[in-house]
């Protein structure tokens, strides 16, 4: 048996890094990328004959070794290019706009600076129970597709 194993252990590499592959292609996150090296590693020590077993711990010392080492890095690089610019409801967050009908705690509606119409309402931790039209405020929160709004403070010209 252990001379199948020695004679044929190439085939069972060749497998493993194939399905390796083919895993990290599906998920992009390194581990199964440096699992397949890690298996490489097996099959080249056993094209140099080492027997199955030591094949085996090779692959796992590699496969270790490359998750410890190299994934890290590698998933710093990748991440480091992500686009700083907040989308969505966190682009919204902070936005100044004008009150366009008398907002309440239940009811209104502001023009948000990116020019943008939404339903808005005061929000519960706000000092003024009710904004009205023309008062500038800041979006404090966004609750569905209503804007929690609050009063901002005007900012003086500097001379």
């Amino acid at each position: 048996m252990s001379a199948f194993l020695d004679s044929y252990a190439w085939i069972f590499w060749l497998g493993l890094i194939l399905l390796f592959i083919v895993v990290e292609m599906l998920t992009l996150e390194f581990t199964f990328l440096m699992i397949a090296i890690g298996s490489l590693g097996g099959l080249i020590s056993g094209a140099f004959g080492a027997p199955w077993y030591l094949q085996i711990v090779i692959a796992g010392v590699l496969s270790l070794l490359l998750l410890l080492t190299l994934r890290p890095p590698l998933l710093r690089l990748l991440k480091r290019g992500g686009d700083p610019a907040r989308s969505n409801v966190d682009a919204l967050l902070g936005l100044e706009g004008l009150v366009v009908h008398d907002v309440t705690a239940t009811t209104g509606q502001v023009k948000l600076a990116n020019g943008d119409i939404w339903t808005a309402r005061v929000s519960p931790a706000s000092v003024a129970p009710d904004l009205r039209r023309g008062e500038h405020i800041l979006v404090a929160a966004i609750d569905g597709a209503t804007a929690i709004v609050v009063p901002a403070e005007r900012k003086e010209p500097t001379a």
